[in-house]
């Protein structure tokens, strides 16, 4: 699949705000004052950052507000819901907590729990996607929430929470890599079923179906070298998650957990990246590029 830098933005920036959101409003005791209107202003500015970031993917923007009409077939429509909902919850709580010195629990809470539904909501929009085995996998719902939490939890400044997330969650991110080429090698689409001719014999590909790109070889085909591959996953890896560990574990200083939060958010930038373009779309196999 085709990296969009509007879509690998979204992923990233969105995940870590709303994972910011949630410890926000769940935290006891919660941070008041111009301390909790600095971190709701990050936290914000990464989530609506992020979901503004989703619209310049859209050939049509003026019509986002159209998703919002399917939430009973549409991990999309859901998405923008939820992500609204959480908006405004938390929004509340903040006024709380920023002017009045007050923690709303009810909207804390629930802004929280919705801030992880709308990241749930993000990995479905992938994980249903038969046509991308990659994709059709447990990985997406468990890496979006792992990600969003470990980086929630590093912004928020819970260190030991942190390295626990980061720790786990690189863990996991590796055997996902492993098992998704698994998942893939196992998929049963071929050149003979994507055009049908199977029945007739082995089928090769003689010349590609047109002469042009098209939307489908544009967005649906992109191939990456598996030397690149192998090398942006080691520079992801210490960049999300050894590099922000070693840094926590150094005598605090506010220029270390800064260096902490930089790194990890460059290494989920090249994480996100590989997510969509190691991503191998069925139709593939009709063009000959699977």
């Amino acid at each position: 699949m085709h990296p969009a830098p509007s879509i690998i933005l979204f992923t990233t920036l969105s995940g870590l705000g709303f994972g910011m959101l949630a410890f926000l409003g769940l935290s006891v005791p919660a941070p008041r004052g111009w301390t909790a209107f600095a971190f709701f202003f990050i936290a914000y500015a990464l989530s609506v950052g992020g979901l503004l970031f989703s619209t310049f993917h859209l050939g049509h923007p003026e019509r986002a507000l159209k998703a919002f009409t399917q939430w009973r077939s549409s991990w999309l429509s859901r998405e923008a819901w939820a992500a609204v909902i959480a908006l405004v919850l938390m929004g509340l709580y903040a006024i709380g907590l920023v002017f009045f010195g007050m923690r709303w629990a009810i909207f804390g809470v629930t802004g929280g729990i919705m801030s992880l539904v709308t990241v749930f909501a993000t990995s479905m929009i992938y994980m249903q996607m038969t046509t991308v085995p990659r994709w059709n996998h447990w990985s997406p719902p468990v890496l979006f929430l792992g990600y969003s939490l470990a980086g929630g939890a590093l912004l928020t400044g819970r260190v030991s929470l942190a390295l626990l997330l980061l720790a786990v969650v690189g863990a996991i991110q590796i055997v996902a890599w492993f098992d998704q080429e698994r998942r893939e090698s196992q998929s049963e689409s071929t050149m003979a079923t994507a055009t049908g001719l199977g029945g007739i014999g082995s089928v090769r590909a003689f010349e590609h179906p047109h002469t042009g790109e098209s939307y489908l070889t544009k967005e649906m085909v992109y191939v990456v070298a598996r030397k690149h591959r192998q090398v942006l996953k080691i520079i992801s890896v210490l960049l999300a998650f050894v590099l922000p560990v070693a840094l926590l574990l150094a005598p605090f200083h506010h220029i270390l957990a800064a260096l902490a939060v930089i790194s990890h958010l460059a290494g989920v930038l090249v994480q996100r990246w590989l997510f969509f373009a190691e991503a191998r779309h069925v139709v593939g196999h009709y063009y000959g590029r699977a």
